[in-house]
């Protein structure tokens, strides 16, 4: 992958009912050059919406993928990765970092009302499956929107240079912590 290629990467950490979601460009030679940051509802289902406002307030042509840590932030919020990739025209690119026999018992457990469980396991239902992708001996999982199965797998690979977890992902992750620390701290 050539070194000049970005990714936005978006994670998040909540505290309470607001999760704070940041987004980093990062370049596949490891040089972060933009942030953009939102938030969503613990336990809405605005995440989608909000990923996408990220990208429309960043503005950014260069960027060329769009990484997403997870499937389900702020309490099974769930992302529905092909309406993200229809909003922003971005290879929509979600990874996991643990195995998991899948989301849909827990979802059923988390919430009593009928209609919200139904709302949240059809739109996780209708998510490409989860890929298992070796990466600098480590294994991560990849659902992808917008390009293949193999395409998404050198993506993840071409920005993730030690460890499992991509660079894009890793920066934002710790803005996104850093962010509720500030929160906390008033």
């Amino acid at each position: 992958m050539k070194t000049g290629v970005r990714a936005l990467g978006i994670a998040e950490s909540y505290r309470a009912e607001t999760s704070h979601l940041a987004g980093t460009v990062v370049r596949a030679s490891r040089v972060v050059d933009g942030f953009v940051f939102s938030s969503c509802t613990v336990g809405g289902s605005d995440a989608t919406d909000a990923v996408c406002a990220m990208v429309e307030r960043l503005d950014r042509e260069d960027v060329r993928y769009l990484l997403l840590s997870g499937i389900a932030p702020a309490w099974f919020n769930v992302l529905d990765l092909r309406a993200i990739r229809e909003e922003t025209a971005l290879p929509t690119i979600s990874v996991t970092f643990e195995s998991s026999p899948g989301l849909e018992s827990a979802i059923r457990e988390a919430f009593d009302d009928p209609e919200t469980v139904e709302a949240r396991l059809e739109t996780y239902r209708a998510q490409p499956d989860r890929r298992r992708v070796s990466v600098n001996d480590e294994t991560v999982y990849v659902r992808a929107v917008g390009l293949d199965g193999d395409a998404a797998a050198d993506v993840v690979r071409g920005f993730t240079p030690e460890g499992g977890r991509p660079e894009p992902l890793r920066v934002a992750r710790l803005a996104a912590r850093g962010l509720v620390e500030a929160e906390r701290d008033g």
